[in-house]
């Protein structure tokens, strides 16, 4: 990991069993996360704490953890308003930060 994601690791190590490790690309660099592990998760241990700006260029992350109040909402390979805190982290994925209401990449 560089740039923004500086080698922070804040996972919790003593007494844990993961899956598989993989990576995830997260606003274009490599982040590791795990089989089992939310999008949120693997964000959150990098330091990163904002997901997305809304349309007045506020900064919003992770509240509730429950995908209740919508806050963690990201691009996740081109498509909008993915509630991170309930989407599990898949080999490869892309995820960006969302600005606004988010946009459709063609897929084409």
């Amino acid at each position: 990991m560089s740039g923004e994601f500086k080698d922070m690791n804040r996972r919790i190590e003593k007494g844990i069993k993961r899956g598989r490790s993989f990576e995830i690309e997260v606003d274009g660099e490599k982040v590791v996360a795990y089989e089992g592990e939310t999008i949120a998760a693997a964000i959150l241990v990098t330091g990163k704490r904002i997901f997305r700006k809304t349309t007045k260029e506020q900064s919003r992350g992770i509240y509730c953890g429950a995908g209740i109040c919508y806050e963690c909402r990201m691009i996740v390979n081109g498509r909008p308003n993915v509630r991170v805190c309930q989407t599990m982290a898949t080999p490869n994925c892309k995820v960006q930060t969302q600005i606004g209401l988010g946009t459709w990449e063609d897929w084409r």
